[in-house]
């Protein structure tokens, strides 16, 4: 462990997160982090029915970063200085950093998404069914894109934006998963979220039965009800518990320009889920 964390006071650098329902686990896990590491700094989550005076008060209040979920990762661009190649290759931002009141947003969740698709060796030849049209199904698309997957449909009911996205990557677009099946499956929709569809299966037990892979962005709870489906029937999976920490990271990496070691983040991410 570093030196001790300083008491909070005049100089203590203030991040943030800002989301439609505010959780747990990023407070928890960039708190520790600055425990462990020795760092001045204090993380705290909010939620906003305004988001111009949200990003007003980043920047007047000299905020070092802020962390956006749903259903902020697009409308935040335009109240932005600058993106970041991240965010500007897939016009969806998840973090903004302030350089004396610059605001630059960027897209950790494309680079978390990307590392663990490399991780569990996912062949780019590999079909998929992803179910979601949002900010961070844009995140995921551009990154299996980049991968080289070339084969795969955006399912979506919001036939605009589904086509939309499925055009920007040149992938397919359907408006439900009908009787359609792929080795990969990916959901990128709050159902399974607490708080939300929290009972709900983002796929049927025979689409999950016909898959190899289950991919769940969603990450709390860490065991959702596809990831418990896809468990019982003896399926890989990719959690979202593990996109969440390594996002999560890299925000922190952005915000601090240090590094922790591979035992202080797992440190921190088991102190971020135990509470």
């Amino acid at each position: 462990m570093s030196n001790a964390k300083p008491p909070i006071g005049r100089d203590t650098r203030l991040c943030m997160s800002l989301a439609a329902r505010p959780g747990n686990f990023g407070s928890r896990f960039h708190n520790r982090l600055y425990e462990l590491t020795g760092l001045d700094y204090v993380y705290k989550a909010f939620t906003t029915k305004d988001l111009p005076a949200a990003i007003g008060g980043i920047r007047a209040l000299d905020i070092r970063g802020c962390a956006i979920s749903m259903p902020f990762k697009e409308e935040v661009i335009a109240l932005l200085d600058g993106l970041g190649p991240s965010a500007a290759a897939i016009d969806s931002v998840n973090t903004i950093v302030n350089d004396d009141g610059v605001l630059t947003g960027h897209n950790t969740d494309y680079s978390a998404v990307r590392d663990l698709l490399d991780d569990a060796a996912i062949d780019p030849a590999t079909p998929f069914l992803l179910r979601g049209s949002g900010g961070m199904a844009k995140a995921v698309a551009a990154a299996l894109r980049d991968r080289g997957h070339r084969t795969g449909t955006i399912v979506a009911r919001n036939a605009s934006k589904g086509r939309a996205l499925a055009d920007l990557y040149g992938f397919d677009w359907a408006a439900a998963v009908g009787g359609a099946t792929a080795p990969l499956l990916i959901n990128v929709t709050p159902i399974g979220m607490a708080g939300g569809e929290a009972d709900a299966l983002a796929f049927d037990p025979a689409t999950i039965a016909a898959a190899t892979v289950a991919f769940d962005v969603v990450a709390l709870p860490a065991e959702t009800p596809f990831l418990r489906a896809a468990a019982d029937a003896g399926k890989r999976r990719i959690t979202g518990a593990a996109v969440a920490t390594l996002q999560a990271l890299e925000q922190f990496v952005l915000y601090t320009g240090v590094r922790p070691t591979d035992a202080e983040v797992a440190e921190a991410e088991a102190f971020a889920r135990a509470g």
